[in-house]
């Protein structure tokens, strides 16, 4: 396992895996607001202990969860430059037309700082919650908008379907990209536009199979009589602990205190 990709899901004893899935994702939202509300040094160091207690106590593996990073390496690399050259402050380098400003890198750098932490958070939610476990959490936080007609019941199918095919998504890109590979086409080196038109024989392939896929479950699932109840009964039901309070309150604490100071 080299790689946490979002939707992956796997089974452990940890601290984490035990807590209730409605809590991981209250504080996974949480953790996901920090970065962008709190504006002291204090406040960003308090975030950054709290996601790596999280780490470490989810036992995943380092570097694994630090591959998550790569999937949003581009995106990354493009905050980083378009905030470095377009943000106005104390010039330290004219290059032609283009002015750099001090407050341009640092605006660059806190960009790429919120990035990684949205995307390590997200890796350790789905590490940690299995795609049942998120579903079963995302109807109970949101049953009280069936009352309005709100279709949570068809909601929390559709994200587990989906949850469940994005493993199986990336194994295929990556079988196809192996077959195009041992036919002699070169996917890591050439300009971006022959880069671009080289990956047309993996896209093609992969939407028709994900077409396929979907038509197949459609039948399936038709076939099997299935019906979107209102009144869906569950295996286990969910119910808090004392871990699931220590933890939300522990969270709320350290981000109250994040975003007080200044």
């Amino acid at each position: 396992m080299n790689l946490l990709l979002p939707g992956m899901y796997f089974a452990a004893d940890s601290a984490l895996h035990r807590l209730d899935p409605r809590v991981k994702m209250g504080v996974a939202t949480v953790l996901m607001v920090l970065p962008f509300a709190v504006r002291h040094p204090f406040g960003h160091l308090l975030t950054v202990g709290l996601v790596g207690t999280a780490a470490i106590l989810s036992r995943a593996p380092w570097r694994a969860l630090l591959g998550t990073l790569r999937t949003v390496f581009w995106l990354g690399f493009f905050m980083f430059f378009f905030y470095f050259f377009t943000t106005p402050g104390r010039p330290l380098v004219a290059l032609g037309g283009v002015t750099v400003t001090l407050e341009g890198l640092v605006a660059g750098a806190m960009q790429v700082y919120r990035l990684c932490l949205l995307a390590l958070i997200a890796a350790l939610l789905t590490y940690t919650t299995s795609p049942l476990q998120l579903t079963h959490g995302l109807e109970a936080m949101l049953s009280p908008l069936a009352s309005l007609g709100f279709p949570v019941r068809e909601l929390g199918m559709v994200m587990t379907i989906a949850l469940r095919f994005v493993p199986t998504f990336f194994e295929e890109i990556e079988t196809l990209s192996r077959a195009q590979k041992a036919r002699g086409v070169d996917l890591s080196s050439g300009a971006p536009w022959h880069r671009i038109r080289n990956m047309v024989p993996i896209l093609v392939p992969l939407f028709l199979s994900a077409i396929r896929r979907a038509e197949e479950l459609a039948v399936a699932m038709e076939a099997r009589g299935f019906r979107s109840q209102p009144r869906r009964t569950h295996l286990c039901r969910l119910a808090l602990s004392r871990a699931d309070a220590i933890a939300v309150l522990i969270v709320l604490a350290c981000g109250a205190a994040g975003v007080l100071i200044r």
